[in-house]
């Protein structure tokens, strides 16, 4: 853990919960309503691409050369964060968890965050650097 860049990681966690938890949450009460309009799979999408900004931003800030770890561990940790508390609320209402829908879940937020790894590497490669990096 010592070669990972916290700052990068709280950074590019912060973004992800943000653009990513909003649309997850909407995306879940669209869902539930039974609209069969697909605007929960719409509101999905947009979650997963703020998972790949906040990924995008760890990756670019960090500073020990492994952006597409920091993008994986900035977005699953998000929503690691983020499940935890929804599966917190739900059991406490009485609710049933689907574990393996969050396990699905999580598995396409690492593959956002590995998206936004690479797009946040690319950017350094090209020389676009954070105004804080700048030497």
């Amino acid at each position: 853990m010592t070669r990972l860049d916290r700052e990068a990681l709280r950074q590019g966690g912060t973004v992800s919960l943000v653009f990513a938890v909003p649309f997850a949450v909407l995306s879940r009460l669209f869902a539930d309503s039974d609209d069969s309009s697909g605007f929960a799979a719409l509101l999905w999408l947009m979650a997963l691409a703020g998972f790949v900004v906040g990924a995008g931003v760890a990756a670019w800030l960090q500073r020990s050369g492994l952006p597409l770890v920091h993008g994986m561990a900035a977005a699953g940790g998000a929503y690691l964060i983020a499940q935890v508390a929804f599966i917190v609320v739900k059991l406490a209402r009485g609710g049933d968890v689907n574990w393996l829908s969050a396990l699905f879940t999580f598995t396409f937020v690492l593959v956002a965050g590995l998206i936004g790894g690479a797009l946040g590497s690319m950017l350094q490669r090209r020389g676009i650097t954070p105004r804080r990096r700048v030497d």
